[in-house]
């Protein structure tokens, strides 16, 4: 009695593992949402950004991505410059992949620091997180710096 028992709770706890798996699976992948929006749908202070420092560019798409816990914006240009915001509008990444990154919108501590040692290189990505800022040079090299703009790693 007692073996038949404990080989029911194994069937059940494999059961119940196998079903909270599922749900676990089932959420990522209906978490998962992107899809295209309207320019004038992004948040106001994203739309003022994209005016004020990339006004000659040509908007190709937009889209909200919202997963599980945030929701964030891109905004994707004919020149294949990529713009990524947060819900609030914030910009999170500016990938430029074949030009500069306008100097308008990188922090002047980071500008300062990379004219001052990588004269001969230009920022074509820059990324902002709670933590920290990443910059990617023409010559690859990534510089991270924290939130106070001191050099705290380099990646070839």
């Amino acid at each position: 009695m007692i073996i038949s028992l404990t080989m029911k709770e194994s069937k059940m706890k494999k059961i119940l593992a196998l079903f909270v798996c599922l749900f676990v699976i089932s959420a990522v992948a209906c978490a998962d949402d992107d899809r295209p929006i309207r320019f004038n749908q992004l948040p106001a202070s994203a739309q003022e950004y994209v005016q004020k420092y990339f006004p000659q560019e040509k908007v190709a798409l937009c889209k909200m991505e919202s997963d599980l816990f945030n929701k964030k914006y891109e905004v994707i240009f004919t020149s294949s410059i990529k713009l990524e915001f947060y819900k609030n509008g914030d910009w999170k990444e500016i990938d430029c992949k074949y030009s500069a990154v306008p100097e308008s919108v990188i922090p002047a501590a980071i500008l300062r620091y990379v004219k001052a040692n990588y004269p001969e290189y230009k920022i074509v990505k820059i990324e902002k997180d709670s933590r920290d800022y990443e910059a990617k040079l023409t010559n690859g090299i990534e510089l991270k710096f924290d939130k106070k703009f001191n050099l705290i790693n380099i990646d070839n």
